[in-house]
């Protein structure tokens, strides 16, 4: 009886020492891992600053207790951000590496025009770029991102594009920047466009117009 007692106030002791402790020491530096600094990197110095001003917020929070949910959402809306890591630096830091998308076409919309980024999002700017090709036609961006992707896995040039048009059908057309209009099949546009290349480094020499390859197998000139 006099040993189960004994056990009692160990237990009693160890219990007592551990709450005393979790109440002051350890929740004094649980304090002092508030957070102080955000560090963006990846965009240039504006859209960086823009970013630490919209996670602002977090200098409230505790570094072991980000609100995880909101800076996902925040990140999410930056039609900049491609991918991007955040890293707790303790004690008081976090940093947020950011890699920034690929603009590949350009849309006007009304009297705006947009950017086409490579993470399907648009961003709307004021200058023209006469690098990126516009895009004609009302498409689902990942419409064209299958069609990017299509052309990159051939030896066709993306850069040679200069306009590219969507019709209802789901099928798109091309126009590069020597002015031939390439007509291309609603499916197997890779396919299509090996054989489109192959073709036109057979005819080098020759003045063409439009190639239509909605045929499948097959190629039709217009001189």
């Amino acid at each position: 009886m006099h040993q189960q007692k004994s056990k009692k106030v160990l237990i009693y002791f160890f219990l007592f020492l551990l709450i005393g402790t979790l109440n002051n020491k350890n929740l004094n530096k649980l304090n002092l891992m508030k957070l102080d600094y955000i560090i963006v990197t990846g965009l240039n110095e504006k859209n960086n600053n823009e970013i630490m001003n919209d996670l602002d917020f977090l200098r409230v929070n505790n570094l072991f207790f980000l609100d995880k949910p909101n800076i996902i959402k925040i990140m999410n809306e930056n039609t900049l951000i491609e991918k991007y890591s955040i890293f707790k630096k303790y004690p008081s830091s976090i940093n947020v590496k950011i890699d920034e998308t690929n603009f590949l076409a350009q849309i006007k919309k009304g009297n705006d025009n947009f950017l086409l980024g490579s993470n399907g999002k648009l961003t709307k700017t004021i200058e023209i770029s006469s690098d990126l090709p516009f895009i004609f036609g009302t498409f689902e961006n990942k419409s064209f991102l299958k069609l990017k992707k299509a052309i990159d896995e051939t030896n066709f040039n993306f850069k040679n594009i200069k306009n590219l048009f969507f019709f209802k059908s789901g099928r798109w057309d091309i126009e590069t920047k020597n002015g031939l209009l390439i007509k291309l099949p609603q499916s197997e546009i890779k396919k299509s466009l090996n054989l489109l290349i192959n073709f036109l480094n057979l005819n080098s020499e020759k003045k063409i117009r439009e190639i239509d390859l909605r045929q499948k197998n097959q190629i039709i000139v217009n001189g």
